[in-house]
């Protein structure tokens, strides 16, 4: 997610987004992230994904040829790594033959169909106060770290469906319970009740995240991808 630079008028709630942009400005102090959370043994519907070449974001897979992610995580040749949990190794990788885009939301169609879980998407936002969980191979310190090599989780808690995500879309924000979001948890995704309801855009490095609503923009996916 990218805060300051993407989204001024929100410089008192928010510090970036989360791709991991070199020369991104430094967070607060704060606790530390996602940051915080635990490591995941397995997610067979986890999405490394990559920027020519570089590891840049997180996301998911939605069926076999189509990985759901943010769209600021879009930018020149995209490849993932889907089935593992690790971002370097296992599973199976593919290019991406093609990007489409709503909001801060990107549906990438992989050049060749993958074998493996997919996740099941939400028609409908979380309850206010509801405890959400979060998946990405981001930042697991505000500075001076790289991405984490292994996939992580954190549990949050929703206060808003009314906040924007970094393109104008509705989004869902939640507080941090056990972790954050940061830089390379872009795209990745947050679920309730074993569905995902948003797909990581923006976050403050302190304890607020932003994430796309996928209720709001399920018909732009089902026309998409037939999902």
């Amino acid at each position: 997610m990218r805060l300051r630079p993407l989204l001024a008028v929100l410089t008192t709630a928010l510090a970036g987004v989360l791709a991991t942009a070199s020369g991104a400005t430094a967070a607060p102090a704060g606790p530390q992230p996602i940051i915080g959370g635990n490591t995941v043994s397995s997610a067979p519907w986890a999405a490394a994904v990559f920027s020519n070449g570089s590891f840049t974001c997180s996301g998911s897979v939605i069926s076999a040829q189509w990985v759901l992610t943010a769209r600021h995580c879009i930018n020149g040749s995209m490849s993932v790594r889907v089935g593992s949990v690790y971002r370097s190794s296992g599973g199976a990788t593919r290019t991406v033959s093609a990007t489409y885009t709503r909001y801060d939301l990107a549906l990438m169609r992989l050049s060749s169909p993958v074998t493996t879980t997919a996740v099941t998407l939400a028609s409908s936002n979380p309850p206010i106060g509801s405890t959400n969980s979060i998946y990405g191979w981001g930042m697991t310190c505000y500075s001076g770290c790289s991405a984490a090599s292994q996939l992580k989780t954190a549990t949050v808690q929703v206060t808003s469906t009314s906040v924007t995500d970094a393109y104008g879309g509705q989004a869902i924000r939640s507080t941090e319970i056990s972790g954050n979001a940061w830089k390379g948890d872009s795209g990745g995704p947050q679920f309730y009740n074993g569905r995902q309801v948003g797909v990581a855009s923006t976050a403050d490095g302190v304890s607020i995240q932003n994430y796309g609503s996928v209720a709001y923009n399920r018909a732009w996916i089902t026309s998409v991808s037939g999902v």
